[in-house]
């Protein structure tokens, strides 16, 4: 079933027979049809194995949001400090000029509300001119991704692994306390001691906003990581297909492929490369680009991972990371993403 098909069996023959569910209405129409409209994606990606099977949002588990949709042209007006979203008025907003407002001409659409660690954070969709995109000259580059060090280009540039910061450390260690401190709360509950519920909200609050802090590190050090690569205007970037789901399955590595986000890596830098006019490249995960040597294309198939240096018996001898970021960078069979 279509989520179109779906929305009109829920509006013609489920609500009138259940009363009880008559809150649905309440809220816009729109914002309904979002909703089953995301549904419908996850159980279409769940069919392609692109994901997981759709699990439900509970209140204070997950990342319930908010839809809103602008209806009518007094609707989902932003000024500098405040938002006036529909059934809820004017909001004011902490980050102040963020958001670009309708004083400026620019056409607020959409958005949502979401609440992340006992915070509500807005995010809306504006429509604005669309800015010409100038060719690029560069010569292209290409990106290696690693555990040891997070990206290697071709260009000579490495960026470290944001995990062995000390910052992180302190914070995930931190983390080990607060999680262990919430355990206890929970097994001094099970066996019947006096534990005020109240505390244990506390505890997950600081739970979440350690989890929120961590995360958004590694996010800000991705966009960063983005933008720095984007601002040498190459011709194109070739990256590999990266098998995240089976290194997962690793159990003395998943965490470490978890927490460098190769994946949400590839879909912000496919969106910056569309945004900037430039090729993006993905060459099959089969591709031996770590085996091949640059100089004569000899395939070296005894490699193994524990070898960091790539020597090869022309007399070439390169770091294994960079040598496999310039086979991609000249790689010929890829696929354009």
């Amino acid at each position: 079933m279509s989520g179109k098909s779906f929305s009109v069996w829920l509006n013609n023959e489920y609500l009138p027979n259940h009363p009880e569910y008559s809150w649905v209405k309440e809220v816009s129409s729109k914002s309904v049809k979002h909703s089953i409209e995301c549904g419908c994606t996850a159980f279409t990606r769940f069919f392609k194995h692109q994901s997981a099977f759709p699990n439900y949002k509970k209140k204070g588990k997950s990342d319930v949001k908010m839809y809103f949709v602008k209806n009518n042209p007094k609707d989902c007006f932003c000024e500098r400090h405040r938002i006036n979203i529909p059934t809820l008025g004017w909001v004011r907003i902490k980050e102040k000029g963020y958001i670009p407002t309708t004083k400026d001409g620019y056409v607020i659409k959409s958005g949502s509300v979401s609440i992340k660690a006992d915070k509500f954070y807005v995010s809306v969709l504006v429509e604005i001119p669309d800015a010409g995109i100038a060719g690029n000259s560069n010569e292209g580059i290409g990106i290696d991704l690693g555990l040891k060090d997070f990206a290697i280009v071709s260009n000579g540039k490495t960026y470290k692994n944001i995990n062995k910061s000390a910052r992180l450390k302190k914070l995930e260690k931190q983390l080990i306390r607060e999680q262990r401190c919430l355990s206890r709360k929970y097994e001094n509950l099970k066996k019947g001691e006096v534990t005020q519920r109240a505390n244990i909200r506390k505890q997950k609050l600081k739970v979440q906003k350690l989890h929120h802090k961590i995360d958004n590190i590694r996010t800000d050090y991705i966009n960063k990581t983005i933008a720095e690569i984007v601002k040498t205007k190459p011709s194109y970037i070739t990256i590999e297909d990266l098998n995240v789901k089976g290194m997962m399955k690793n159990r003395h590595l998943s965490k470490a492929v978890a927490s460098q986000k190769f994946y949400e890596f590839r879909v912000k830098l496919q969106a910056k490369c569309n945004e900037n006019g430039i090729e993006l490249r993905v060459v099959d995960r089969w591709y031996p680009s770590s085996k091949i040597c640059h100089r004569c294309g000899t395939i070296k198939k005894g490699l193994k991972l524990s070898d960091r240096i790539f020597k090869c018996g022309c007399g070439y001898i390169e770091d294994r990371d960079f040598n496999a970021s310039l086979n991609l960078r000249d790689a010929i069979t890829y696929e354009v993403a």
